[in-house]
């Protein structure tokens, strides 16, 4: 089961505003209310809420661990499916999942939570785009970019504009890519 905050953008600058009179646990509060109320229980579909409100983990991670609500319609429509185990191996563009689900995909993305641990389920692979610490080896803005057909979205610490920017270089690569 996925573990995120689903907030709207609305709800995101409402609790900033917040921030500026009231503690993190307050706002955090109020806002995962308010964003349960508009949302709903999102745990049929395999998403549940973590256990820190999501200015605390901005705070305390510098990450904002966020869904954003066009990909939760996606879920709820069921264009989108949440597979709820862990990967115990790739082979091609097969997937083999905990649960001993086997399912073949055109593309795999991966988040990789909070803390990158890509390199343990990469394995020698993770040399292809990051470092050590599991962070991008390229510097920015060429940070998404790997070898050998590998990217990685999210990690350049600059919010969810900064996932926005690694989705559409990697989307522009690729593009690039099958059209040569």
């Amino acid at each position: 089961m996925s573990s995120v905050h689903v907030v709207s953008k609305e709800l995101i600058h409402q609790g900033m505003r917040m921030l500026k009179y009231l503690p993190v646990n307050i706002v955090d509060s109020v806002i995962t209310f308010v964003a349960n109320i508009k949302f709903g229980d999102l745990s049929p579909f395999g998403i549940r809420r973590p256990n820190k409100g999501p200015f605390y983990l901005k705070e305390a991670a510098g990450r904002s661990p966020i869904l954003d609500v066009g990909t939760i319609a996606k879920i709820k429509d069921g264009s989108i499916k949440v597979i709820p185990s862990h990967i115990m191996r790739i082979e091609n563009n097969k997937v083999i999942f905990g649960n001993n689900t086997e399912k073949e995909f055109d593309a795999i993305m991966f988040a990789t939570g909070y803390k990158s641990v890509a390199n343990k389920w990469l394995k020698d692979n993770y040399k292809y785009v990051l470092n050590e610490d599991g962070m991008p080896k390229n510097a920015f803005p060429k940070h998404w970019k790997g070898e050998h057909g590998l990217y990685c979205a999210g990690l350049s610490r600059r919010g969810l504009f900064g996932v926005k920017f690694d989705a559409e270089a990697i989307a522009d690569d690729i593009n690039r890519n099958l059209h040569y």
